[in-house]
């Protein structure tokens, strides 16, 4: 059957949509100010540009066009797409900025993107730089991020700032780890079990911004934008309520991605032994009960970050979530549960016929991750949750008692 291509532009446009969404000034500056508090000069004299971005409606080029001479920035320079190339944009119109404008193409409007620039110079003649001293141009192409001409200005900037297409996060992070720069995006904190996100992290060459998962963000998205419910509503308490331009939503599992340095990062978790573990833990999965080991592999299994035995010298297999209080100083990072090549590598070996078939004896139905690489647990026989592997560095280094 022929699919009505009506239908595939519109299911298109609404794959987009779920694709926009636009970060609030509050959580940008929220996470620049971690960056500042570490370094007060981290973004002095030095170029910052925002792709995926347009000013005539984002937060991240106003924030650092207003703060342009507090920040002590040299250049900013900010991308937009080009409309006819997203899916997103059912119907355009340019704005009165651009109409107005002696440069104003019909044409080009709409088929190129539009490249901003601040770059220090008081144009609107007000005594100050800042929003409204930006100037603009189309540029050759239609702004994608992939481009030449945006990896031309990749090159020239120090700091790439912006909140990437979720779906594109993958290909973003690759674009940005081929060049020599510094960078602050906005991703799902899943994306930390991609096997390159990963890796980058635990080469200590990418890290959790100050913002982590645990950390609610509040995100504009387009009307007509698939929105829960429960979401719309915890945004509207967190004091953004639906307007006639966007609806907004609360995404409780978005983060920041950086490698800007931020104190945040070198903060030590504070734990108990496991024996005061065993005694005093407040949870019920681990008070009372000694910590398992995996049935394929020399770990112990560890459900909660904060159940983390603080004198424990061997490998321990912890949530995802631990890498929201990662401080590269006290804990090395051994592997990733969802990278099989990385589990071989540490010495994982496949699961055993014997706990299979225990398995399978209590209900288990994944076949398919009972023939592979994760870990498994023998009592009852069963899969944690994803897990990430762990060595505490201060224990062998004799640092604790």
């Amino acid at each position: 059957m022929t699919e009505d291509p009506k239908n595939g532009s519109l299911r298109n446009a609404r794959k987009a949509k779920n694709d926009e969404f636009y970060t609030q000034w509050r959580d940008i500056e929220q996470e620049m100010n971690a960056y500042l508090e570490y370094d007060p000069d981290v973004f002095k004299g030095k170029t910052v540009l925002l792709p995926c971005d347009d000013p005539e409606w984002s937060n991240f080029t106003r924030y650092f066009a207003e703060r342009f001479e507090a920040l002590g920035l040299k250049k900013l320079i900010s991308t937009s797409y080009a409309p006819n190339c997203n899916p997103a944009i059912t119907s355009y119109e340019p704005t009165l900025f651009e109409l107005e404008d002696p440069q104003f193409d019909e044409t080009k409007t709409r088929a190129n993107g539009k490249k901003f620039v601040l770059d220090g110079t008081d144009v609107s003649g007000n005594g100050r730089v800042d929003f409204d001293d930006l100037t603009w141009e189309y540029l050759d192409g239609d702004g994608d991020f992939r481009s030449p001409e945006i990896t031309a200005l990749r090159d020239e900037a120090d700091f790439v700032i912006t909140n990437p297409p979720f779906s594109l996060f993958r290909e973003f992070l690759a674009w940005l780890a081929t060049d020599d720069v510094r960078f602050s995006i906005v991703g799902s904190a899943n994306s930390v079990t991609y096997r390159d996100t990963f890796r980058m992290l635990q080469a200590n060459k990418l890290w959790k911004g100050a913002t982590a998962n645990t950390t609610d963000m509040v995100f504009a998205v387009p009307k007509g934008s698939e929105v829960k419910q429960s979401d719309k509503e915890k945004a509207e308490r967190l004091g953004y309520p639906s307007d006639d331009k966007y609806d907004y939503t609360r995404l409780g599992n978005s983060c920041w991605y950086t490698n800007i340095e931020h104190g945040r990062r070198h903060e030590s978790l504070q734990l108990m032994t496991q024996e005061d573990n065993i005694r005093y833990s407040k949870r019920k999965s681990v008070r009372g009960i000694a910590y398992q080991k995996y049935d394929n592999y020399d770990a112990i299994e560890v459900p909660f970050v904060d159940a983390i035995p603080g004198d424990y010298e061997g490998v321990m297999g912890v949530p995802i979530t631990f890498l929201d209080k990662y401080n590269p100083e006290q804990f090395e990072i051994i592997g990733n549960m969802d990278d099989h090549e990385s589990m071989r590598e540490i010495g994982v070996s496949p699961i055993s016929e014997e706990f299979i078939a225990g398995y399978r004896a209590v209900g288990g139905t994944g076949a398919q991750r009972a023939g592979g690489y994760w870990v498994g647990l023998t009592n009852p026989h069963r899969f944690p949750f994803k897990r990430i592997f762990i060595r505490n560095r201060f224990v062998q280094n004799g640092a604790c008692e």
